[in-house]
């Protein structure tokens, strides 16, 4: 009985030491990456301000060639000093996942930094130094208007430099990436002419901006110049990143897992299965549209026609260009009253997230986009950016537009971007008690639930099961898949223009201007297009297995919760973080 006593009490006694030891390794992971962050904002002050850290406002990045040499030095000994100085076998278990993540994004950065040379063959990298640099500061800073304002100031007077950095380090990019810098540029000269004196307000300092603003505006025309007279003739690199740089980018970027053969052949099988879907919805529906036509052929081609000829009907129920912003304020209330009637999970509150038109220097190849407020600064604005089409379009170009974005997709929209999308999850990953999964966050967990929301919403109800609706989202969905399929044939085979708009509008039903789109895109960036599919069948496929596993005390708005919690996590974390979580609530 004595031995059993004492061997209690070691016992005990033990796992206080282990305790102790991990709590100790886990502060100097806290220590070590705050370190890291400090010095990551001294070098790259826009980072700071991305993330929210606004002592470093007045500040602009060295962007030279020898400063990204010591940037790339400094990851590679923040890396060795990570591996050597953290006792990662002493870390509690969520510590562990922290220091996963940050050392994947380490090992990440330095790939990229070895094998990619972006400041030499994109020009829109710069775009970020000389127009978000100052937008983020007047638009979204929580710091009082003259702080923001001076800032301002201070930092536009290194813009010329960043300038001339670019024309002397562009070398021989891409042509599709130079004509995108080209739209942009414009929307900057209209930034600095006109867009940045109501952001400012009605401020003292006024004057002293528009002082500031006036050269650049001349730097900037002369950047034009550059851009369109010079860049884009000798505009002749190749955009195809090849099939090993491609893989080898997606494992390290996805982390999920997978190669991208098993991506491929995992989105081929959704893409037939969603096909599959639409079709008997479509079919459903077809005598509503056309009433005095026969449904085609149950063959492959009268498929295809009868999705095709009902989504284009659909899409007739559109509202006006200038009505995209009112309408899509207009679905929001109704999206966040059945998210709550159906306690499908707890609302942000408040409500900081803004419906705005897209800043014209922002406009690229995407109708909308999700601008959340910083980690570090998360009381800042949220802004839920759409672009109508642009002024310049014909009417016929405007009408397919607005076909694509009827007043069905439009809400598919707004569930992806705000409710219970981006804007939702992102103000709970600014919560997240571990500063790292604040800060360097999974866009494959982002972009993957965004997607993963608009089933589930219309699933559980939403819509009252308006078979239209439905069918948009199918559409929607089907983009996620196709742009998986998309990214690797157009990177890792020969894929034509001609071949990716046939598998676009035929297989996807996209309609042409979007399609063209989606191919400029493609060739922009690598990888990232097939995030939303990834993160989405992750996320969908975790949902059936604890809903499997759970029967009927399963709780699909503590679930949502549970997994919003974690932070914005690779996929792989989730069913160890969110188990263990679900569990410490039923001892709870």
């Amino acid at each position: 009985m004595k031995w059993n006593r004492l061997t209690i009490l070691f016992g005990t006694w033990l796992a206080m030491a282990v305790s102790l030891q991990g709590q100790e390794a886990d502060r100097q992971l806290e220590v070590f990456f705050q370190r890291h962050l400090e010095n990551q904002f001294r070098s790259q002050p826009l980072s700071a301000t991305q993330l929210g850290d606004h002592r470093f406002d007045h500040l602009l990045d060295d962007v030279s060639a020898p400063a990204r040499s010591r940037q790339m030095a400094r990851v590679r000994e923040t890396l060795a000093a990570l591996d050597k100085d953290i006792p990662r076998t002493q870390l509690s278990r969520n510590a562990l996942v922290d220091f996963e993540i940050f050392r994947q994004e380490l090992v990440r950065s330095l790939w990229l930094m070895e094998n990619t040379r972006p400041f030499e063959e994109d020009p829109r990298v710069y775009n970020d130094y000389i127009n978000d640099s100052i937008y983020l500061l007047l638009a979204q800073s929580t710091q009082p208007r003259e702080t923001n304002v001076a800032n301002s100031i201070l930092r536009m007077r290194k813009i010329p430099k960043i300038i001339g950095i670019a024309q002397a380090t562009l070398k021989n990019p891409p042509r599709v990436l130079v004509e995108t810098a080209i739209r942009q540029n414009r929307g900057a000269i209209a930034f600095y002419e006109k867009d940045i004196y109501p952001l400012a307000g009605d401020s003292p300092q006024l004057g002293q901006l528009r002082a500031a603003a006036s050269p650049i505006v001349s730097r900037l025309k002369e950047y034009q110049e550059f851009l369109q007279n010079e860049l884009l003739n000798r505009a002749k690199g190749d955009w195809r990143v090849g099939k090993e740089k491609f893989n080898q980018k997606l494992i390290l970027t996805l982390d999920a897992g997978m190669n991208a053969d098993q991506v491929l052949a995992d989105a081929e099988a959704e893409f037939q299965r969603v096909n599959r879907d639409l079709y008997v919805l479509a079919r459903q529906v077809w005598s509503r549209y056309f009433p005095k036509s026969l449904l085609p052929t149950d063959d492959e081609e009268g498929r295809r026609k009868t999705i095709s000829e009902v989504l284009n009907a659909i899409g007739n129920e559109h509202g006006k260009p200038e009505d995209l912003i009112r309408d899509a304020q207009a679905s929001v209330s109704k999206i966040k009253t059945f998210i709550q009637q159906n306690d499908l999970l707890t609302l942000p509150n408040p409500d900081r997230c803004k419906i705005i038109e897209m800043p014209e220097f922002k406009r690229g190849n995407s109708i909308a986009y999700l601008e959340s407020a910083p980690p570090l600064d998360p009381s800042a604005g949220t802004f839920y950016a759409i672009s109508p089409p642009p002024a310049d379009w014909d009417a016929t170009r405007v009408t397919s537009f607005l076909q694509e974005y009827n007043r069905h997709m439009l809400q598919i929209l707004t569930i992806h971007e705000a409710y219970p999308g981006h804007y939702v999850q992102l103000e709970y990953s600014n919560r997240a008690r571990s500063l790292i999964r604040k800060i360097l966050q999974s866009g494959v967990f982002i972009e993957g639930w965004a997607v993963y929301t608009e089933q589930t919403m219309l699933d559980q109800g939403y819509g009252d099961g308006d078979i239209a609706l439905r069918l948009s989202q199918l559409k929607f969905y089907l983009r996620a898949v196709a742009n998986a399929i998309l990214d690797h044939k157009m990177h890792c085979t020969e894929m034509t223009d001609e071949e990716a708009l046939k598998f676009l509008t035929e297989g996807a039903f996209q309609s042409e201007g979007e399609a063209s789109l989606k191919i400029i895109r493609s060739k922009q960036s690598s990888v990232q297009l097939s995030t939303y599919f990834v993160g989405r069948m992750a996320l969908y496929r975790l949902r059936q297995q604890f809903q499997k596993e759970l029967g009927a005390k399963f709780n699909l708005g503590r679930f949502h919760e549970t997994v919003l919690s974690q932070g914005s996590v690779p996929p792989r974390f989730l069913p160890e973080l969110v188990r263990r979580e679900l569990a410490l609530e039923n001892v709870r």
